[in-house]
C-alpha cells in the first residue's frame, strides 16, 4: 500500500509542459477522447433514432391511442359515467348523444366516428351515419327519436361498446389482435370461432418462418462448409453464385418462382416430360404454403450462408487433424470438434433468417394464395384497405414482442456475446 501511495504521489508531482499535474492532464485527455468518439457516432445515433426508434415508438403509441370517440362524443361519455350497464341509458344520455352527433355533423367528423365504432362492433356504421343525418330534426324526448332512427340504439351492446371506446388510451386493439374482446358486462371473452383470424395467422407465420429457417440451415451449412474448405479461387467463384441473387430484384425472383412452380409451369412440364406424373396429375405447388416456403427459402438462403461462412473461415483445419490423430473417426471429430465451433454462425444465421421471415410481405402476397398468407399481409391490409392503423400497429407490436422474446431466449441458451455476423 505504501508503494502504491508513493507512486500516486510521484505521478501527481510530475507535471506537463504547461505546468499541469500529469494525472489531471491524462484525465482531461481521456475525457476529450470520449467526447470525440461520441460526436463521431452522433450522426449514426441520430439516424437510428429518426429512422428506427422513433417509428417503433410511434407504432406502439398508435396501438393504444384511441381518441376518435372521446373527441366526438364528449357529452355522451360524461353522461354515461353514471350508467350501470344493466338497462338502456336515461334521457340525458340520449340528449347528449344528439348534441354530440349534431356537432360532429357540422365538423364533418361523424364518418370517422362511425368507422371507429364499426371496427369494435360490426354493423354500427350505418346506425351512426343515419342518425347523424337526421339529428337536426330530433326533438325531445330524444330517447324515442334516437331509437326510432335505428333499432340498434336499443341494444345494450351498442352503448357498452361506446363506453369502452371512450378511453383515449386502451389495450383494446391488442385484445382484438389476439381474437379477444369484451362482452356487455365488460369481461374479456374470446371472439366467435367464425371471427378468429389473428391467432391462427400468428401461429402460421411463426411455423412457416421456423420451417424456412431450418430449411436454410440444412441447405446452407454444407455450402458454407464447402466455401470455407475450397481453395481461394474456387471459393470466390462459388461466393459469386451465392451473392448473385442479391443482384436481382426481389420482385423478379418471386415472380420467377410463379413461372417455375405453377401447374403449367416449368417444373410440372419437366415431370410430365420425364413420365414421372401424368398430364392430369400435375402438382399444385404455387399459391399455397408450400410454394411460399420454397420461394422464401431460396431468397433467404444467402443470409444463412454468409454468417456460417464467416465463422467457419476462422476455424483452423488443424483442429480436425488433431482430433483424428488422437483416434477420433472423421465424422465423430467433425461432430464433436468442428460443429461446436460453428454455433455462433448457426445462431446468427438462424436469428437473421427467422426475423426476416416473420416480417416478409412480397413473397407471401404473390405466391402464398389463401394458405400461404402471413401476418405481414394482414398488417398491410389494415394499413392500406381497412385503414385501421391502430389494429395494424397492435399486430406489429405483438410481432415485435415475439422477436424480442426470441432474442432473449437465444441470449439465455447460447449467449448473445457468441453471436457473430461476420
Amino acid at each position: 500500500m505504501a508503494e502504491i501511495a508513493g507512486s500516486a504521489q510521484g505521478m501527481a508531482a510530475i507535471t506537463t509542459a504547461d505546468g499541469r499535474p500529469l494525472a489531471v492532464a491524462l484525465r482531461h485527455a481521456e475525457r476529450v477522447k470520449r467526447w470525440k468518439a461520441f460526436f463521431l457516432v452522433l450522426p449514426l445515433l441520430l439516424f437510428l433514432g429518426v429512422t428506427f426508434l422513433y417509428p417503433i415508438a410511434l407504432m406502439l403509441f398508435r396501438s393504444v391511442e384511441n381518441p376518435v370517440v372521446a373527441d366526438n362524443l364528449p357529452r355522451t361519455l360524461a353522461a354515461l359515467e353514471s350508467w350501470d350497464g344493466e338497462d338502456l341509458p336515461d334521457e340525458a344520455v340520449f340528449a347528449a348523444l344528439a348534441a354530440d352527433l349534431g356537432e360532429a355533423r357540422e365538423n364533418k367528423t361523424f364518418g370517422r366516428l362511425a368507422t371507429r365504432v364499426n371496427q369494435e362492433l360490426s354493423g354500427t356504421r350505418t346506425m351512426i351515419m343515419r342518425t347523424a343525418r337526421r339529428v337536426a330534426r330530433f326533438e325531445a324526448p330524444f330517447k324515442e327519436a334516437v331509437t326510432a332512427a335505428h333499432p340498434r340504439w336499443s341494444q345494450l351492446e351498442t352503448w357498452a361498446a361506446i363506453a369502452r371506446l371512450g378511453d383515449r388510451y386502451t389495450p383494446i386493439q391488442y385484445l382484438a389482435a389476439m381474437d379477444l374482446g369484451y362482452d356487455v358486462q365488460g369481461n374479456i371473452v374470446a371472439q366467435p370461432e367464425s371471427r378468429q383470424i389473428y391467432r391462427n395467422l400468428f401461429l402460421r407465420t411463426f411455423w412457416m418462418s421456423l420451417v424456412v429457417t431450418l430449411a436454410c440451415l440444412v441447405l446452407g451449412y454444407p455450402i458454407a462448409y464447402l466455401l470455407a474448405s475450397l481453395q481461394a479461387r474456387y471459393a470466390n467463384l462459388l461466393m459469386i453464385l451465392v451473392l448473385l441473387p442479391f443482384w436481382t430484384s426481389l420482385l423478379v425472383r418471386t415472380t420467377s418462382w410463379i413461372v417455375l412452380l405453377q401447374t403449367q409451369g416449368v417444373l410440372n412440364d419437366l415431370l410430365v416430360w420425364l413420365g414421372i406424373i401424368g398430364d392430369d396429375q400435375r402438382f399444385q405447388m404455387i399459391f399455397n404454403a408450400q410454394g411460399t416456403v420454397v420461394a422464401m427459402t431460396q431468397i433467404l438462403l444467402p443470409f444463412m450462408i454468409l454468417p456460417l461462412y464467416s465463422v467457419m473461415k476462422t476455424i483452423p483445419q488443424s483442429y480436425m487433424r488433431a482430433a483424428q490423430s488422437l483416434g477420433a473417426p472423421r465424422f465423430y471429430a467433425y461432430w464433436r470438434v468442428y460443429v461446436p465451433n460453428t454455433l455462433p454462425g448457426i445462431g446468427a444465421g438462424c436469428l437473421l433468417v427467422f426475423i426476416l421471415a416473420i416480417g416478409y410481405y412480397i413473397t407471401p402476397a404473390l405466391v402464398g394464395g389463401e394458405d400461404g398468407q402471413m401476418i405481414s399481409n394482414l398488417i398491410a391490409f389494415h394499413m392500406q384497405k381497412s385503414l385501421n392503423w391502430s389494429l395494424a400497429a397492435a399486430l406489429g407490436g405483438i410481432l415485435l414482442a415475439g422477436v424480442i422474446a426470441l432474442y432473449w431466449l437465444y441470449n439465455r441458451l447460447v449467449g448473445v456475446e457468441r453471436l457473430k455476423l461476420g
